[in-house]
């Protein structure tokens, strides 16, 4: 279910925006583990994150992970507490949340462009 959530929001991206998130991989995890733990940015409880150098930055950078967005569909679900509906929108914002970090967006900008 959240694969075609994520290709539904691609669809409806504005065309200047829509290329760059067509080929931005998504991935898709139960929850975070292993080294993403180590981080301090990341809590166990956290619904998705982008890694990776940014669209701005992508050039220049040559020791970062490639870019991708992890979504986290046990914690996702968790957060809609269950219920089909608010997994949905969930999943929807968690990507376009995510997808506004690559296009170099900060989280003001993100709300700004409705993608929060």
């Amino acid at each position: 279910m959240a694969e075609e959530i994520v290709e539904h929001s691609r669809t409806r991206l504005p065309p200047e925006i829509r290329p760059h998130a067509e080929s931005l991989p998504v991935t898709f995890e139960p929850f975070p583990q292993g080294a993403m733990l180590q981080d301090e940015n990341v809590e166990p409880d956290i619904l998705g994150l982008f890694v990776g150098a940014d669209l701005a930055t992508a050039a220049d950078a040559s020791d970062v992970l490639p870019p991708q967005i992890l979504l986290f569909l046990e914690n996702l679900w968790d957060h809609a507490e269950g219920n089909p509906a608010t997994y949905r929108e969930e999943v929807r914002i968690t990507y376009l949340h995510e997808l506004g970090h690559f296009l170099g967006w900060d989280e003001g900008e993100i709300e700004r462009r409705g993608l929060g």
